[in-house]
């Protein structure tokens, strides 16, 4: 199992870097798979799977994005002056988010996380502006637009265990921003969010004491431990691309790792 963890957890920090997934959409689906393999889906475990998948993934990004975030502010690839305005508000939308999750069962989670993965894939196929070369200067957003998007995407990042690629990333590419920005941007965007849905699966699961000693409210410790390991091993692997990829075949990229996550929770 933990071997399984370690690598799935390399690709993690590979796509966190590249793409600015934040590891949310390798780590989820794979713990998810592996505890209901290991447990069975009847078992207090296997009802309990994607809720620990959520959380150990919300945990880990602490970790990916930070050190992904890092890596792209050194190659100077971080548009500082269009996040700072939305830090905050992101903090602030993960607690809601990861509430609601924890209201939820497992299943609808599950179903969640597909039906937002497959809105955002088509919204990046057919809306304009997506899979387009970049504009040279990319075009900041407004202190409303800042507070209403920044509360989104710390709610949806926090409910589904995601980084915030998934709409900033969509967000900066009609705003003009190239993939390279666009994706460095994700990173320290999760990093709020990542920090405040942990502490709220953390204190507010007061009822999944009993998931066992290494666990944390739904978040796995052990399971976290070796996803944190493999994804700095993958974030250490991919930095040499930073910047390196072309415009169009970076955007078209990350639309089919959309493609092959959402097929993935389709199947498991």
């Amino acid at each position: 199992m933990y071997f399984l963890l370690l690598f799935f957890g390399l690709l993690a920090g590979v796509s966190t870097v590249l793409f600015g997934f934040g590891g949310g959409f390798v780590v989820v689906p794979v713990l998810y798979s592996v505890l209901i393999a290991r447990y069975g889906v009847d078992s207090q475990m296997g009802q309990a799977a994607m809720h620990i998948a959520v959380a150990t993934s919300t945990c880990v990004m602490i970790f990916g994005a930070g050190l992904s975030s890092w890596r792209h502010h050194q190659a100077g690839t971080v548009p500082w002056g269009q996040l700072r305005p939305l830090l905050g508000f992101i903090a602030v939308g993960a607690i809601p988010g990861a509430v609601t999750a924890m209201a939820l069962s497992g299943s609808w989670v599950r179903w969640v996380f597909v039906v937002y993965l497959g809105l955002t894939i088509l919204d990046s196929l057919f809306r304009s502006g997506f899979t387009q070369e970049a504009s040279t200067v990319m075009r900041p957003l407004s202190r409303a637009s800042s507070a209403g998007a920044g509360v989104l995407v710390g709610a949806i990042a926090a409910l589904l265990g995601v980084g915030g690629s998934v709409i900033t990333v969509p967000l900066m590419r009609r705003r003009g921003a190239s993939m390279t920005a666009a994706t460095a941007a994700a990173n320290p965007l999760s990093l709020p969010m990542a920090v405040m849905g942990s502490l709220s699966y953390a204190m507010l699961a007061w009822n999944a004491d009993s998931l066992g000693p290494w666990h944390v409210g739904y978040i796995d410790l052990r399971a976290c431990l070796v996803l944190v390991l493999g994804s700095c091993l993958g974030i250490r692997l991919a930095s040499r691309w930073i910047g390196k990829i072309p415009d169009r075949i970076h955007a078209q990229a990350y639309i089919v790792l959309l493609g092959v996550v959402f097929l993935l929770m389709l199947l498991i």
